[in-house]
C-alpha cells in the first residue's frame, strides 16, 4: 500500500478556491479504483493548513492516479492557492493492506 500525508498551507485570500478545488479533487480521487482512502482535514494548530491523507492499493494504482485529468487540474491550480511549498510524507509498504484496529482505545460499555 502507498500511504501519503501532505500538508497544504493555503493563502487566506484563496480559501474559497481551495474549498471548491479540494472538494472536486477528493471526490474524483475517491472514485479511482486503486484508491483505498483520500481525505482533507483542517489543522487544529495551523488554521490556514490542510492535511491530506491518502492510501492507494499499490504502486500501479499510484501511477494510474498520477495520470488522471483531475490530478493535472489540481497540480495546475494549486500554485496560485498555496502560501508555501506543501510538505509530504510518502511510504510504500507492501506489508500494509489498510486500516487495522487500534489496540490502545476501544469503546467503553454502556
Amino acid at each position: 500500500m502507498i500511504l501519503i500525508t501532505v500538508k497544504f498551507p493555503i493563502r487566506e485570500d484563496k480559501l474559497d478556491e481551495w474549498g471548491e478545488l479540494s472538494s472536486f479533487y477528493a471526490k474524483a480521487v475517491n472514485e479511482e479504483p486503486g484508491c483505498v482512502f483520500f481525505e482533507f482535514s483542517r489543522s487544529l494548530t495551523e488554521p490556514q493548513t490542510y492535511v491530506c491523507i491518502e492510501g492507494f492499493r499499490d504502486s500501479d494504482a499510484g501511477r494510474e492516479h498520477m495520470g488522471q485529468e483531475h490530478v493535472a487540474r489540481f497540480m495546475a491550480e494549486m500554485p496560485d492557492i498555496v502560501s508555501a511549498q506543501p510538505q509530504i510524507i510518502y511510504v510504500d509498504a507492501d506489508e500494509v493492506t489498510g486500516f487495522g484496529p487500534m489496540g490502545e482505545i476501544s469503546p467503553r460499555g454502556s
